[in-house]
């Protein structure tokens, strides 16, 4: 295994993960009128974002990587996209759950292909499946949300 495809892969989760944060960021207090009991699952997962953040630096750290600690072009431009969205609408709490979701999806497909990809070193995968496992955990959770609006 060639260390600086797995620190390039690390490092391009660690970007997402970085978007992550920030997507969340950008939700707090808008959805929380409509879905109260949404809070308690939003502030385990921004949690549960930190923790992922400072795990890839750790392993990025460990393999003699240099950590590229900001996030991704295509992040900042759905951020954009949600200001823009939600001048739009209102900032309607269904929108905002959109968002979301769109967003843990993004972050599920760059994981698995960070899976696939064969960059990983095993230590890495481990961590990474982990991650990826929460990432879906997450997802499923306003998935339910967003179809119970329907």
């Amino acid at each position: 295994m060639e260390n600086t495809k797995t620190v390039a892969t690390l490092n391009d989760l660690l970007n997402i993960t970085n978007d992550r944060i920030k997507g969340f960021t950008k939700v707090e207090d808008k959805v929380w009128d409509s879905y109260s009991a949404l809070k308690v699952d939003y502030d385990q997962m921004v949690r549960q974002s930190k923790v992922m953040r400072a795990d890839l630096i750790d392993l990025i750290n460990e393999r003699g990587g240099e950590v590229n600690d900001s996030s991704t072009v295509a992040g900042a431009l759905h951020r954009g996209w949600i200001d823009v969205k939600n001048a739009f609408s209102g900032n309607n709490a269904e929108s905002t759950i959109e968002n979301v979701i769109f967003g843990e999806k993004a972050a599920i497909d760059s994981y698995q292909e960070a899976l696939q990809s064969g960059n990983l070193c095993p230590q890495s995968t481990v961590v990474v499946a982990d991650q990826h496992m929460q990432l879906q955990e997450s997802y499923r959770k306003f998935e339910n949300i967003e179809k119970s609006v329907d």
